[in-house]
Order: C-alpha cells, then structure tokens, then sequence
C-alpha cells in the first residue's frame, strides 16, 4: 500500500492523500490518556506522506501534556484524522478507519503502544 490512500473525516469536510510508510503493518492503538479516550487505531507516514487535499480551514489541531503531539480533528464533525507524533515527530499517525476501503475489523487483533510510560515524560 505505497499508492496514495483517500482518507476523510465523517462529512468529507476534510480529505487528506496519505501515503503509509509500510502500508497497514504499522497499525496500532496507544493507551496515553488522550489516545486510549479516543480509541482509534493509527498507522504511519511520513511527514511528507500527508498533503490535505481540501478542508485545511476545517482542521482544528489539540496539544495534550508535553504539547509535541498536534492532534487534527475535523471541527465540523469532530473525526480525528491524523496525528504528528511525540514519539517520532517525524512521522504522521493516520486514522486507520478513516483511510478509504479500509476496515479495521479486518486487521483482528491491532498491537497496544505503552503511551502510559512514554520516554518522553521520563
């Protein structure tokens, strides 16, 4: 999966092209405070693997905590759909369930990131 993926927000307000690092193998869900709230899993690009297609006026960003992670949501309908990482903020995580033909439930069972203990906050 390097082909750019479609990947939108509920109403479409918002529409990134996503190219993954290493297609759907990055997949996983964090249990930080924010993310286990959330509960979506994310899989991972490049910085330069985002463009926002259409809908940048509609991105609202939220910082939690060390205030490294930029978390984007759509501020019409509230899905989140992509993420700067603390852990590598070199690196997007995407909104697995956003990303176009794409279930979730297909994937079983979707690896836990000990976001509770992150190096960072050491």
């Amino acid at each position: 999966m390097t082909d750019p993926i479609k990947t939108t927000c509920q109403c479409g307000g918002v529409e990134l092209r996503v190219r993954l690092s290493d297609g759907l193998n990055t997949a996983r869900r964090c249990d930080c405070s924010y993310c286990a709230r959330r509960g979506a899993a994310a899989v991972t690009a490049p910085l330069d693997g985002v463009e926002v297609v259409k809908g940048a006026d509609l991105l609202t960003e939220y910082r939690w905590g060390t205030q490294t992670a930029r978390h984007f949501f759509c501020s019409v309908c509230g899905i989140y759909t992509h993420h700067q990482r603390r852990s590598n903020p070199n690196e997007y995580g995407v909104n697995l369930a956003a990303l176009a033909g794409v279930n979730p439930r297909d994937l079983g069972d979707i690896p836990w990131t000990d976001g509770i203990n992150h190096p960072s906050d050491r």
